[in-house]
């Protein structure tokens, strides 16, 4: 098995796109990426297109994506297909590609994470995110997975002591940092006091530890160590990749507050990587509510279990802290893209390893790890990315 490259990246703002149409946004993220790598290659030399979309046939109305965006990209003849893990979509899609293109079965691919919500309404989208629950047990007597957030953050302050407001560090650091990245849906900060008083959604989960599910578009080009080699650039590498599963409905885990799909696939990668979790500079999780954060953080051993929201009030998820999280905005601030969500982790992370996040770059970041969930931790893939100066 050979190296894996990122060779180009490239995203569309996340936003309401009203006007424009899901190849729209697909394209422009695919223009971008290809930026990177012109003149040397071009469109022409994709030999793989690698669709991450979650909701594609209730939001979209667009199933198909795989030769939908092939030829909407002029690559129609190329192997293109769509995978769907709901959240994780974007991880597992991403893996695929690092696995064809590790095995020798292409040497430059495209991974294109890529969702269009918000032309439905609520109660479509709704729709489209339970599908990542127990359709039997859970979806058809109309629970939702802010519902299930919800009710572990409930056993979460209850098992460990808190109140609510506890929580509030894990949106502020978001809020903060999406302010510095033009492309996050909110670009504006809060603070605790906002946090406190916000109105309840899904009790004790408010308004301002609730991501909005929106639309966008990013791609990431995977190159072979050889094609990466000719290109001449000093590229971020994928060093481990890691995917695990669970059960999809939460009242048949043992341990509701541990996400041991999540936990599961760091082992794996780091593993991989032949790194351990101190080696970790800087991550992206899926941190759609801070209950959400909290728990992969202390799931992947990060934080001990009930320690995350003191851990978080210490500033240990800043970008001057320990284990930086969310430093484009995350889930909260960049917008929750759905089955995009992974590629776009892939895209910001980058940035951090070469040095480009401006006023939240991380110091001398040169490890990464990326993590994102199907569901609540059904479907968890991690990736840990290592800098061209580490050399790992």
């Amino acid at each position: 098995m050979q190296h894996v490259s990122i060779v180009g990246t490239g995203s569309a703002p996340v936003g309401e796109h009203y006007t424009r149409t899901l190849e729209d946004l697909a394209l422009e993220a695919l223009s971008a990426a290809l930026q990177d790598i012109a003149p040397a290659l071009d469109l022409s030399h994709i030999k793989g297109l690698y669709v991450a979309n979650a909701m594609g046939e209730v939001l979209a109305w667009q199933a198909h994506l795989g030769a939908f965006l092939a030829n909407a990209a002029g690559l129609s003849g190329i192997e293109a297909f769509r995978v769907e893990a709901a959240g994780a979509s974007g991880g597992v899609a991403l893996r695929q590609a690092t696995l064809a293109v590790a095995a020798g079965v292409a040497d430059l691919v495209a991974v294109v994470g890529i969702e269009k919500a918000t032309d439905r309404l609520q109660g479509y989208q709704e729709l489209g995110m339970a599908l990542a629950t127990d359709s039997s047990f859970e979806a058809e007597h109309g629970i939702t997975l802010t519902a299930q957030w919800a009710m572990l953050m409930r056993r979460y302050l209850h098992q460990y002591g808190y109140t609510a407001d506890v929580f509030a560090p894990f949106p502020v650091n978001a809020h903060a940092n999406g302010r510095n990245n033009p492309h996050a849906l909110y670009r504006f900060g809060i603070n605790a006091e906002k946090y406190r008083k916000a109105t309840q959604v899904a009790s004790p989960l408010n308004m301002l530890d609730c991501a909005t599910l929106a639309d966008g578009a990013a791609v990431v080009l995977l190159a072979s160590e050889g094609l990466a080699r000719e290109l001449g650039g000093n590229y971020v590498r994928i060093a481990g990749s890691g995917l695990a599963t669970d059960t999809l409905a939460l009242h048949a885990r043992s341990q509701p507050l541990l996400l041991d799909a999540a936990r599961r696939s760091v082992d794996q990668a780091l593993g991989q990587a032949h790194l351990t979790r101190a080696d970790i500079d800087v991550l992206e999780l899926t941190d759609p509510h801070g209950i959400a954060a909290a728990l992969a953080l202390e799931s992947c051993g990060f934080v001990e279990a009930g320690q995350a929201p003191a851990y978080a009030a210490e500033g240990q998820i800043t970008p001057t802290g320990n284990t930086p999280i969310a430093t484009a905005g995350g889930y909260k601030a960049r917008g929750d893209v759905g089955g995009a969500t992974g590629v776009y982790q892939i895209v910001e992370l980058v940035r951090q390893l070469c040095g480009e996040a401006g006023p939240a770059q991380v110091a001398r970041a040169q490890v990464a790890l990326a993590q994102c969930l199907g569901g609540v931790g059904s479907t968890a893939v991690t990736h840990i990315l290592v800098a061209p100066e580490k050399g790992v």
